[in-house]
């Protein structure tokens, strides 16, 4: 029997890796002739992506293996502008890597015939790998998208040449006009994440298909937009995609992980709400003041994952050694019965707790989904990529979601403590309506995943493409 082998690869970020991980997981699943390689980029100044892709071996099924990537020089300061940039060239400095990978994966006519036979049926790039697409075409292996942002950001992505100067935008992915203060500072800067942004896009059409972690459910009119485009590729919306044992297998800080969850168990049900910006999420020190104080005067209990901005451009933020050094005087003394301040946290496992009951999020989309899956209404709090455009459409578009902000970006202007009491307030006392739509959703999030369900026959469309 001929095995088919799928291999991935993406750009070396918590947000892209996690779900094509969780992507591939589900391919072997369901078929039993697939098996998976999945090439790792490692960063040096991204420890937590490292410990991540180092407990993959341990961890995964025995159809999937991980190959870490020979290192490359990283790319030189000059020759890029953004962090995108940075990415789009550092997956470039790698195609040869790839390339020797993929013939290595190759089977070739001295392979031992009384083995199995194995067949490349997959190439799976991400957002940032398209440079990946022309080493796919030179081995004649079928290269395919798979995008872990939203479909209606694809859509944006797809017609990014066209948009002008104006302050609204008319993007056929979105029902209302989009302003331009949602637009992510990619497309807002003079700086070559623009350019990277509308190569990357432009090469999209070029794949056999774009895998979207998204659900018809949920976007409805993003996916409907998509079908008719008739110069792209079939889509396929197969998510939502999801890490729920978040990092029960690699966690960094266990003993932290125990503090929480004995203090959430003793909780009222749905009383807390968790505050957390993700994995490359930090805010300053007069932001996380006005915070402090709006948490404070809300009253309302609260779990807040607070770390400390990078020492240096493209490194991760860091768990504070001391918070009391940039909490106001007194604060966590204040709050010691209602609140606890805590580093870095496995967002997936917190939200699944009975306890909580809100989630002050950064709009990342792994954030969205995770949150609607179990059923827990965010307050926006984006903060970079294409957040602003996550929270606009869960705002506007879908009535998903309370606006805190909208439009903020890290280093921006203060969100100060009064819109942040309001936010929270609003949130954990007053959103019924909002509540009970994202309580349907998550119900929605588990058909779509059940037999007959939208993205599980999306699924097997795809699988029946690969397996032909």
């Amino acid at each position: 029997m001929t095995r088919l082998e799928l291999v991935f690869i993406s750009a070396p970020a918590m947000g892209n890796l996690v779900p094509i991980v969780e992507f591939a997981n589900l391919l072997t699943k369901h078929h039993p002739r697939f098996s998976a390689t999945l090439f790792i980029i490692t960063m040096s100044q991204r420890p937590l992506l490292n410990t991540y892709a180092q407990s993959l071996a341990s961890t995964s099924p025995t159809n999937i293996r991980f190959l870490r990537l020979p290192p490359v020089d990283p790319p030189a300061p000059d020759d890029y502008q953004s962090s995108v940039g940075f990415l789009s060239l550092l997956i470039q400095k790698h195609t040869s890597h790839v390339r020797d990978a993929l013939l290595q994966l190759t089977p070739t006519e001295s392979t031992d015939s009384t083995r199995d036979s194995v067949r490349l049926a997959g190439l799976f790039v991400d957002m940032f790998s398209t440079p990946i697409i022309d080493v796919a075409a030179e081995l004649s292996i079928p290269c395919y998208l798979f995008f872990a942002s939203p479909a209606s950001f694809l859509g944006f992505m797809l017609h990014l040449s066209q948009f002008d100067s104006e302050e609204e935008l008319s993007i056929p992915s979105y029902k209302n006009p989009v302003p331009r203060c949602v637009l992510p500072n990619l497309v807002m800067k003079g700086n070559d994440g623009f350019s990277w942004i509308s190569q990357h896009a432009r090469r999209y059409r070029e794949t056999k298909g774009i895998v979207v972690n998204t659900f018809q459910e949920l976007e409805p009119h993003a996916v409907q937009s998509l079908s008719h485009d008739s110069k792209l590729p079939p889509v396929y919306p197969i998510g939502p995609i999801l890490d729920l044992n978040g990092s029960d297998r690699w966690n960094p800080n266990p003993a932290q992980y125990k503090l929480i969850m004995e203090w959430l168990d003793q909780q009222p049900l749905a009383s807390v709400v968790l505050l957390c910006f993700g994995s490359l999420g930090s805010l300053k020190a007069t932001q996380v003041e006005q915070i402090a104080i709006g948490l404070e005067r809300a009253g309302v209990r609260f779990l807040w994952a607070l770390r400390e901005p990078p020492k240096a451009q493209l490194e991760d933020p860091m768990d504070f050694e001391n918070h009391e050094n940039v909490l106001p005087d007194g604060f966590l003394e204040r709050t010691a019965g209602i609140g606890l301040v805590c580093g870095w946290v496995p967002q997936a496992k917190l939200l699944a707790h009975k306890a909580i009951g809100g989630f002050v999020s950064h709009c990342g989309w792994n954030s969205i989904l995770e949150s609607l899956w179990y059923g827990v209404p965010i307050a926006t709090w984006p903060l970079y990529a294409e957040q602003q455009m996550n929270a606009f459409e869960m705002v506007k578009e879908l009535s998903l979601a309370v606006e805190i902000r909208l439009n903020y970006r890290m280093g921006g202007d203060l969100v100060w403590a009064e819109e942040v009491e309001r936010g929270v307030r609003f949130l954990m006392n007053d959103a019924d309506e909002i509540r009970r739509k994202v309580k349907e959703m998550s119900e929605k999030c588990k058909i779509a995943l059940m037999e007959n369900g939208s993205s599980y026959s999306m699924l097997m469309s795809l699988i029946e493409e690969l397996t032909s």
